[in-house]
This record gives structure tokens, C-alpha cells and sequence, in this order.
């Protein structure tokens, strides 16, 4: 009711907007879509949602902000029947004029608004975007149809979305503390439950299922000083208690915990990051602008992005419950240094695979398929987090690095990086291969 109420008010306020067709080229603005999404993920960092919700989040929203655009574009195809559970998506009235640009600004921010909590900061963007819009002198009827069929796609995308298992999987139990020594068990300094522990049991997007791609098995637990397990222990250690200033940087860099503890005496407070995948998804964006893309070729890139994403994230959490591998700061308090204490805060989950090594390469391939390998970049996206910009040669660059940040960091084996490289690259070429988006690529 209140968008309705607010598009009636839009045409009477604006009801003597120009007729002409100028306006066709101002609303190709690729900072519609660009600016809604970072909207969508200034929220996510608000409601303080896990990784694994937030890349779920960025595959609906974004993929209802393409279906809802390509039907003005000739060379783009839908993703239903691509994508698990994807129907047909509905299709605009034949032989009447509407603004694509803005029926997927509004796909975009009513499947945010519908998967988000703090709705009323998504409404005030709103208010601003459709009034940006209504400036650029688009006739009233053609913006009533457009705000319409934007909201057909978005509500054809949220019914899909009911249905892969996220709304039951709120009521699983919790995950159960086992009495076992090389077991996952809750961290200091807020020593939080488990987070996601159902996640495997989630639709997939594109991949077959959650075991698809299964990674070899973490090294045996053992606490003798002679064995693998202890030799990779006392190296995140090691490195722990030497970490360059490089190290350090690159491993804060790369932080992007949704909701770090502090305990400053006795007042315990927290901070709020931007996700790992947030963080890919505002690559996206700077990788976009950087190559001048139309609307259609952004949504396309954070299409390929947040599904690489959202899939990697359910292959990732489906080994971290199956192995529930102890964390290295619990190992190392116990049979190393009861002092010790990593340089970032570990994550409420087991340590295998390390699921920003995952994703990062996950996205690096979506990214290098979009927009070609060797693509230099800077990457700001921790400025408004206080961490200045770093610079990378090509997006495997960066992946890379993102991998190796949670071993400097402390929070993770070497193991856990190097496999979850593998474990991303390998579910993103599959999707890669298996996702069509243009008639023609080259085009």
C-alpha cells in the first residue's frame, strides 16, 4: 500500500512532466541500478545479516533488477530455466511503451525491501530514486506501467525465492557442542552459537547440489608435536606473532566481519563490516564503472557475481558442518599458548573451508569472465570502514590475497585457504559454463 500511494502522489506532483522522449537517455543511468544495490548492502550491514544470507540476498535482488530489464534489450535472454526453480518470467503488454531502467530500479528495491529488515531506510532511497526518475520528464502513464511491471517481476522472483528452504530452515535446531577435542566449539569474545549450521540444506542457484563440489577431507586432528595438524597450527601461529605490517594491513583489509565484538574494561560493544560477499558485490560495482557499462552489462556482471556467490557460500558451509573443524585460536590456547589471541576475531562457524577464499574465487571468475583477466583495479570499498584503498592487477589478484588474509589473520589453517580456492574457482567455472545471459557475447 505505501508504494501505491506513493507512485499516485509521483503522477499528481509530476503531472505536468514533459511528454517527450528525452528522457530515454537519462534514465540508461547505470547509477540506478548501481546505487540501489549499495543501498540493499548498506542495509545489510545495518540488520547485521550472516554471509551466507547476505549472498542470498544479492542473487535475488539482483537477478530480479535483469529480469525486469531485458526485456528492452535484444541481445540479453532470461534466466528461467537456467536457473533451479526459475520459472518464466512475466512478460511486458505488447505494443506499449515502458522504461525497463525503471521497472528494474524497482524490481531491484522491492525484493530488498521484502528480504531485509529495516524497511523504512529502504523506503527513504526509494522516495528519492522515483522522484529522480519522474524528473527526467517520463510520461505519467509510462511510469505507472513501468513501476507495475517492475513489481510483476519482483513478485514472480520473491515467490521463487519462498520456496528454497530459507524461510523453514529459521525454525532447524541449533548446532549441537559435541564432546570431541578436534571439534568446532564457540570463541572469544562473545563465544556466539553457530551460525548457519542448516545452510547445505538451502536451494541451490545453478550447481547440482550443496556436495557438488566436496573438497578433500582437512588434515587429521592430532595434538602431537611431530604431526601435520600440529606443524599447520604452530605456522598460524608463528606467522601470528611475526605478521609484517603488510600482513596486517592486508589481512584488516579483507576483515569484513558482519559483526565483530569489542571489550573495551567492561563494556562489550559492537562493529559493524560489510560482508565478504558484500564486499565482491561493490567490486562489481567499481569494476563496472571502471569499464563504463550500460545498465544491462552491470546487472549482467552482478547477476553472474551474486550467483557464483550465493552458490559458494551453500558448497562452503556444507564442509564446514561436515568436518566442524576446531578453529585455530582454540587449538592453539589449548596445546600452544593459552595467551595467544588472533589478529582478527574469529567467526562463529568451524574453520574448513575458509569461506572467504571460497567465494573470493568464486566472484574472481564470474568477474574475469564478465570483464577479461589482467583487469587492473583499485579497490576502495573499505574507505567508509577506515581502511584506505589497495590496488590489484587483476581480479585473481585480489581473490588471491582475500585468501591469504585469513591465514594472517590467524583465523584460519593454510589448508582451508588453498582447498577453498580450488573448491570456488572449480563451482563458479561450472556456472560459468552453464549460465547464458546474451545471444550473442560478443555483441
Amino acid at each position: 500500500m505505501y508504494r501505491i500511494g506513493l507512485i499516485a502522489l509521483f503522477v499528481v506532483f509530476f503531472s505536468c512532466s514533459s511528454n517527450n522522449g528525452e528522457y530515454k537517455t537519462k534514465v540508461q543511468d547505470p547509477e540506478y541500478a548501481h546505487q540501489s544495490i549499495k543501498k540493499v548492502t548498506d542495509i545489510i550491514v545495518h540488520d547485521i545479516f550472516s554471509p551466507p544470507v547476505a549472498a542470498r540476498i544479492y542473487a535475488y535482488v539482483s537477478i530480479a533488477g535483469y529480469e525486469a530489464l531485458i526485456p528492452g534489450e535484444d541481445n540479453y535472454i532470461s534466466l528461467a530455466g537456467q536457473l533451479h526453480g526459475l520459472t518464466e518470467t512475466p512478460k511486458p503488454n505488447a505494443g506499449e511503451e515502458y522504461c525497463f531502467e525503471l521497472a528494474a530500479t524497482e524490481a531491484i528495491l522491492k525484493v530488498g525491501r521484502a528480504l531485509v529488515f529495516s524497511e523504512d531506510k529502504l523506503d527513504e532511497y526509494y522516495s528519492q530514486v522515483m522522484s529522480d526518475f519522474h524528473s527526467t520528464g517520463i510520461p505519467d502513464e509510462v511510469f505507472e506501467r513501468s513501476v507495475a511491471y517492475g513489481d510483476q517481476v519482483a513478485d514472480h522472483i520473491l515467490k521463487w525465492s519462498n520456496e528454497d528452504n530459507y524461510k523453514q530452515s529459521r525454525s532447524f535446531p541449533k548446532y549441537t557442542i559435541v564432546n570431541d577435542p578436534s571439534t568446532w566449539k564457540p570463541t572469544p569474545p562473545a563465544y556466539m552459537d553457530a551460525i548457519e549450521p542448516h545452510w547445505n540444506k538451502i536451494r541451490t542457484f545453478v550447481i547440482d547440489s550443496a556436495q557438488q563440489f566436496k573438497p578433500l577431507p582437512p588434515t587429521a586432528f592430532s595434538t602431537d608435536k611431530k604431526s601435520q595438524f600440529y606443524k599447520e597450527a604452530m605456522e598460524v601461529y608463528e606467522v601470528g606473532v611475526n605478521l609484517t605490517d603488510e600482513q596486517r594491513t592486508i589481512a584488516s583489509f579483507w576483515d569484513c566481519n558482519p559483526f565483530a565484538m569489542n571489550v573495551k574494561g567492561h563494556v562489550m560493544f559492537a562493529t559493524k563490516k560489510i560482508s565478504p560477499g558484500g564486499h565482491w558485490i561493490n567490486i562489481t560495482a567499481l569494476a563496472s564503472r571502471h569499464k563504463k557499462a550500460t545498465m544491462v552489462e552491470s546487472l549482467d556482471a552482478y547477476v553472474r557475481v551474486s550467483i557464483s556467490l550465493a552458490d559458494a557460500f551453500i558448497s562452503c558451509w556444507d564442509e564446514k558442518y561436515r568436518s566442524v573443524l576446531i578453529r585455530p585460536e582454540t587449538y592453539i590456547n589449548q596445546y600452544i599458548d593459552e595467551n595467544w589471541v588472533p589478529l582478527l576475531q574469529t567467526p562463529p562457524f568451524p574453520e574448513y573451508t575458509s569461506g572467504h577464499s571460497v567465494i573470493s574465487a568464486a566472484a574472481r571468475v564470474a568477474l574475469t569472465d564478465t570483464y577479461g583477466d589482467n583487469f587492473a583495479f583499485t579497490d576502495s570499498t573499505e574507505l567508509e570502514f577506515g581502511m584506505g584503498p589497495r590496488s590489484y592487477t587483476s581480479f585473481k589478484h585480489a581473490s588471491d590475497e582475500a585468501a591469504i588474509s585469513r591465514f594472517y589473520g590467524g583465523i584460519h589453517y593454510m589448508p582451508a585457504c588453498t582447498e577453498g580456492v580450488k573448491e570456488g574457482a572449480e563451482l563458479a567455472e561450472l556456472i560459468k559454463s552453464r549460465i547464458r545471459t546474451r545471444k550473442n557475447k560478443g555483441a
